[in-house]
């Protein structure tokens, strides 16, 4: 039987007041990221500031376009989140002229567009529009391997199933390490987008009520 995280952990719906506890955790969740190495030019000086910068514009137009925010926090400290994009609403941030500028000057326009085109190459991997996809999802490394990263994913998977016009929810990695991970939770890879040398790997996991509903 799995063991219980060392801390009990509270699920909270999130809002711009966590935009900075959100960004010092995704900074420190994705910086050693091999597909954010890339899109952001790891082996060039600067990459932990385009990484802040990134994770700073992504979580600033999130709040601003107020679309969900699952947290997970242990004595009242964020120690995990997943940016949630319902159906319809995912392509905003990266159609914002607005956004893309900000990126252009913090990151820079290689690497904007480098990330527009992953972008665009995740889009074209989903498996139909009226899905639940996650820009960012991450536990603070400091508390990785105590199965906080479970209780995130199933409070994400209930919270998402209550639209029950929501076939499921997308995500996807570039780190071999959560491969058997995701699939453990329930995902099935749908598909793989070449980043530059990098093979990112595309989970879908079923809304259960969808699925009930079909086998009705």
């Amino acid at each position: 039987m799995p063991e219980s995280p060392v801390a009990p952990a509270e699920i909270r719906l999130l809002d711009s007041g966590y935009s900075r506890e959100a960004r010092l955790l995704l900074y420190h969740a994705y910086r050693h990221e091999p597909t954010f190495g890339y899109l952001f030019e790891a082996d060039r000086s600067g990459y932990d500031q385009r990484v802040r910068a990134m994770v700073r514009e992504l979580v600033r137009q999130h709040f601003y376009q107020e679309l969900p925010a699952l947290g997970l926090l242990v004595d009242d400290r964020l120690i995990g989140i997943a940016l949630i994009a319902p159906p319809l609403r995912r392509l905003g941030i990266t159609e914002s002229w607005a956004w893309r500028m900000r990126m252009v000057l913090s990151t820079g326009f290689r690497c904007t567009r480098r990330y527009l085109d992953y972008q665009a190459a995740l889009m074209a991997c989903l498996p139909g529009q009226a899905v639940h996809v996650l820009p960012l999802l991450g536990i603070h490394p400091q508390f990785q391997g105590h199965h906080y990263g479970e209780q995130l994913l199933g409070a994400l998977h209930d919270w998402c199933a209550d639209d029950e016009h929501s076939e499921g929810i997308v995500l996807d990695t570039g780190n071999e390490h959560y491969l058997a991970f995701y699939q453990r939770q329930g995902y099935q890879e749908i598909g793989e987008i070449a980043v530059g040398p990098i093979r990112e790997h595309v989970f879908f996991h079923p809304n259960p009520q969808r699925l009930r509903q079909v086998q009705a």
